[in-house]
């Protein structure tokens, strides 16, 4: 298991993962270290396979108060001396003065937790505001204790929601709600993100891990991984195409490899009233983009 400064996370039987947040003393406040962990966490140690699904969750009494605004320069980890343009962006995302001068360090984050083939569930457990609220836009599902506090509050440092949040939250809650909350920039309590479908529900503190972590559980015990990773990608991806043809193309590659792959041990399992044992890895999934 890989070591990280500004995280810890451990692995139980079933393959449910505690991915924790753990800068207590600043609040889990995000830093550059932290944006640069949880990327290479997502992208590295996520990926194996006994890996099933990831809770993440805060150390102490917050899950993230934002970015952390001590860093000496740029505290997003910026080059000021560029003048990046949307071409840059296009043509050149990956050459390093784009990558690690240019582009948000959160959105780097989101995007590696997007396309992790596998349940990612946050336990919002305190404040949450930035880029700690956003990086959980990324994540399936939203768990929040009632002492959560959840802030798009961009507009009061003269910032724009970042970490592709513009994307995500949207189709989470909805323009009307997602515009009303990023221009209020307004703390919100676990119920009102709860009424404005932010969030799946709201526990006692002592409760959402536990709470977190069975429905984890509940997602991956005789699951096959393959199946579960197409239809992460598929559920994601052809919500947003401009025709159901795009998803019929998808789906029928989908069901053609699952079918000869742990879809006949589904099969066979369900026919003989038993548990499946499937043996396809989220590491390995077919291609259907």
């Amino acid at each position: 298991m890989t070591d990280y400064e500004t995280l810890t996370w451990t692995v139980d039987d079933d393959g449910v993962t505690t991915l924790t947040l753990n800068r207590p003393d600043a609040l889990n406040s995000f830093t550059v270290t932290m944006a640069r962990e949880l990327e290479q966490f997502f992208r590295t140690d996520a990926m194996r396979d006994e890996v099933r699904a990831v809770v993440v969750t805060g150390a102490g009494r917050a899950f993230c108060a934002g970015m952390d605004l001590s860093a000496e320069g740029n505290v997003f980890g910026l080059d000021e001396t560029l003048s990046p343009t949307p071409e840059d962006l296009r043509e050149r995302l990956l050459e390093p003065e784009i990558n690690d001068g240019v582009r948000d360090t959160g959105g780097k984050v989101t995007l590696a937790i997007h396309e992790l083939p596998k349940p990612v569930i946050a336990a919002i457990n305190g404040a949450a505001v930035g880029i700690g609220a956003t990086m959980t836009l990324a994540m399936d599902l939203r768990l929040a204790s009632t002492k959560a506090r959840i802030g798009f509050v961009f507009g009061r440092l003269g910032i724009v929601p970042e970490a592709a949040s513009s994307w995500f939250l949207p189709r989470i809650v909805g323009i009307q709600q997602a515009l009303e909350w990023v221009y209020s920039a307004d703390i919100l309590t676990a119920e009102q993100a709860y009424a404005g479908r932010l969030v799946r529900s709201v526990h006692e503190p002592e409760d959402l891990l536990d709470a977190a972590l069975e429905l984890a559980r509940s997602f991956v015990v005789n699951r096959s991984p393959v199946a579960l990773g197409l239809a992460k990608q598929m559920l994601y991806r052809n919500g947003a195409v401009d025709h159901p043809i795009e998803a019929h193309r998808a789906d029928s590659l989908a069901m053609f490899y699952t079918s000869i792959g742990d879809g006949q041990e589904g099969v066979a399992a369900f026919r003989e009233k038993r548990d499946p044992e499937f043996t396809g890895r989220a590491s390995e999934l077919p291609e259907i983009y």
